[in-house]
């Protein structure tokens, strides 16, 4: 199935984009630029493709994690690593705008595709590369996934329970943040563009770096005062009251009754003015002395309701509460429903097609909102449709193909 980009809306529209990553990062960022109407093109390899098509992969050849992250690209096979497949990636640069990149440093200018050879042939062309460790320092020609970079960049020393292994949380965060910080550089370097700089820019983004932008003030404190923070299980270290607290159906919500007013709000919800008029409460550096307290007060009265109880009546209260949600409540929640944010798509699922939700599009933009026009194409499916808009002929594509080069 191929797909006609030429009609796509949106913000982006006209912008071309050339993905040459693999994995979750620059995917990430080719996913978030193609929601909002450029043009992608994901390079992958001739026969078994980017290897995400088979991450959690439950039937068939191509997982829902790649339909969700190669949504709204067109997909080319090339092989980079020969001369024909570097002639006809030249090619697709000269009429792209952005090219993403997440291999290895070193790996594009190996394969003579390097900042120069793109330039010689799009002198404006703005180049984003995603690394573990980024294009330079000591660490550069290591390799490096998500996990790892959380644990470099300072998070994994933070997450789990006190003197118990650290856990990660979940989902690819490194590499998802490493994504939108690539987005921010390549929209950046296309205004740098518009407003007369000579020359593309090129945005180096590395994974540890883009979890160490999130560590808040993480090693200033430790710099300053010498405090040196360590996981905390479900509390938010210096800051009450906030936690996450069981209910009575053995459910769990996240409560944050931290600000001064809100936490007056709270106590008086859970029956405890007591506390909301305690002087040794009046601000949050007296709330964290006495956290263990609050926590415990807090406590007993969500083990007396159940969740959907208790976040009602805090809601009431006009306190910031959520009840943890699992992917079928998800499914199900209203409010998700409301924004959009399903987003229903015909597939095969166990030898019949039917709708299948997937995350709808973020941010929402009231004038120029993106869409999810299609998920993630079958490997190759656009291979012919893409190489002829540069001018690779039938003859000459049936050459490349019997070649193994696409």
């Amino acid at each position: 199935m191929t797909h006609d980009a030429s009609n796509s809306k949106g913000p982006l529209a006209g912008i071309r984009v050339l993905e040459l990553g693999n994995f979750i990062a620059a995917p990430t960022a080719g996913r978030l630029l193609a929601d909002f109407g450029a043009e992608v093109v994901k390079i992958e390899r001739p026969g078994s493709g980017d290897e995400l098509r088979r991450w959690r992969l439950h039937e068939g050849d191509t997982s829902l994690l790649f339909r969700t992250l190669a949504r709204n690209k067109r997909s080319v096979t090339l092989d980079l690593s020969t001369a024909e497949g570097r002639a006809v990636a030249l090619r697709l640069v000269e009429r792209c705008d952005v090219v993403v990149e997440n291999f290895r440093p070193g790996t594009l200018e190996k394969w003579g595709l390097g900042p120069d050879e793109l330039r010689a042939v799009r002198p404006d062309v703005v180049l984003v590369r995603v690394s573990g460790y980024g294009q330079t320092g000591p660490y550069r020609d290591r390799p490096g996934f998500g996990g790892v970079a959380e644990a470099i960049g300072g998070l994994r020393a933070l997450t789990g329970h006190p003197g118990q292994p650290p856990t990660r949380v979940g989902i690819s965060l490194a590499d998802s943040v490493a994504g939108l910080y690539a987005v921010i550089g390549a929209l950046l370097g296309l205004l740098a563009r518009r407003s007369g700089a000579r020359g593309g820019e090129v945005v180096d983004v590395a994974l540890y770096e883009a979890v160490y932008s999130l560590m808040e003030s993480l090693v200033p404190d430790y710099d300053a005062h010498g405090v040196l923070r360590e996981p905390a299980g479900t509390a938010l270290p210096g800051v009450a009251p906030s936690n996450t607290y069981r209910c009575a159906d053995d459910r769990y919500i996240v409560v944050s009754g931290n600000g001064d007013a809100i936490f007056r709000r709270l106590m008086r919800a859970i029956g405890r003015p007591d506390l909301a008029d305690d002087p040794r409460l009046a601000d949050n550096a007296g709330r964290v002395r006495h956290c263990a307290e609050l926590d415990d007060a807090i406590g007993k009265w969500t083990c007396e309701r159940t969740q959907e109880e208790a976040t009602a009546a805090l809601v009431d209260a006009g306190v910031p509460n959520g009840p943890i949600l699992t992917a079928a409540e998800i499914l199900s929640d209203p409010h998700y429903l409301a924004r959009g944010m399903h987003q229903r798509h015909h597939l095969e699922v166990d030898g019949a097609e039917r709708p299948v939700s997937f995350p709808g599009v973020v941010p929402r933009l009231d004038r120029h909102p993106g869409a999810v026009r299609w998920l993630g194409p079958e490997l190759g499916a656009d291979t012919h449709a893409v190489l002829a808009d540069v001018g690779v002929t039938a003859e000459r594509l049936a050459e490349l193909r019997a070649a193994g080069v696409v």
